[in-house]
C-alpha cells in the first residue's frame, strides 16, 4: 500500500530522456537555385535530450557533422565546407534544447514544440521547432523541419555570376530512437 502512494510522487520525479540513433536519423536539406533546385543530406553525430514532463525544462545536444554535408556534386560541396559553413574551423552544428510545450502520448502519436538554441558557424540563434512524435514502446520517431535563413545569420552566399541561389536553406529531420525515464537531477 505504501508503495502505491509512493508512484505518483516516484513519476513526478522523473524525467524523460530520449536518445537518438545517428544510424536511424536523416537530415535533408533543400536550397533553390537557378534552373534547379539543390538537394543535400547531413549526418548526426550524436543526441540526448532529457527534459522535465512538467515543467518543460529540457537539456542536452543533438550534434550534427558540419562536415558530412553533401549534395552530390564535389565543387559545389567544396564551396559549402570552404566558404558557406567553414566547416574546418565549425565542425559540428549543434541544437541544444531548453524547452518542450506539449506532452508525449503514452503510445501513438503527439505534436510539440521545442524551443532551443541553434549553434551554427560560431553563433547562437533561437528557434522553435514544431515536432510530430510517434510513440511506440520505447521506441520514439520524430520528425521537424525548419528554416536555416544562413545569410541572414552571417554566412556567405555561394551565387556566382550565372549562378544564384537563395538566402535559406529548407531542413527536413526524421529521427529514431529511444525513450526512457531518467531520475531528476
Amino acid at each position: 500500500m505504501t508503495l502505491m502512494l509512493l508512484l505518483p510522487c516516484l513519476a513526478s520525479a522523473q524525467q524523460i530522456q530520449v536518445t537518438i540513433d545517428p544510424a536511424q536519423t536523416r537530415i535533408d536539406w533543400t536550397l533553390g537555385a537557378t534552373m534547379h533546385t539543390v538537394h543535400g543530406t547531413f549526418k548526426l553525430k550524436s543526441g540526448a535530450v532529457t527534459f522535465d514532463p512538467k515543467s518543460g525544462e529540457a537539456s542536452g545536444a543533438i550534434v550534427v557533422d558540419a562536415s558530412s554535408g553533401e549534395s552530390g556534386n564535389q565543387d559545389r560541396d567544396k564551396d559549402m565546407h570552404t566558404k558557406v559553413l567553414e566547416s574546418a574551423k565549425y565542425p559540428e552544428i549543434t541544437f541544444l534544447p531548453k524547452h518542450v510545450i506539449g506532452s508525449v502520448a503514452e503510445q501513438g502519436q503527439s505534436n510539440l514544440q521545442v524551443q532551443g538554441v541553434l549553434r551554427i558557424h560560431g553563433a547562437d540563434h533561437d528557434v522553435t521547432m514544431s515536432m510530430k512524435v510517434d510513440k511506440t514502446g520505447d521506441d520514439i520517431k520524430a520528425s521537424t523541419a525548419l528554416v536555416v535563413p544562413y545569410q541572414e545569420w552571417g554566412m556567405k552566399n555561394p551565387s556566382k555570376m550565372f549562378l544564384h541561389v537563395d538566402n535559406k536553406v529548407d531542413v527536413s529531420i526524421s529521427a529514431a530512437g529511444k525513450m526512457s525515464a531518467a531520475t531528476a537531477r
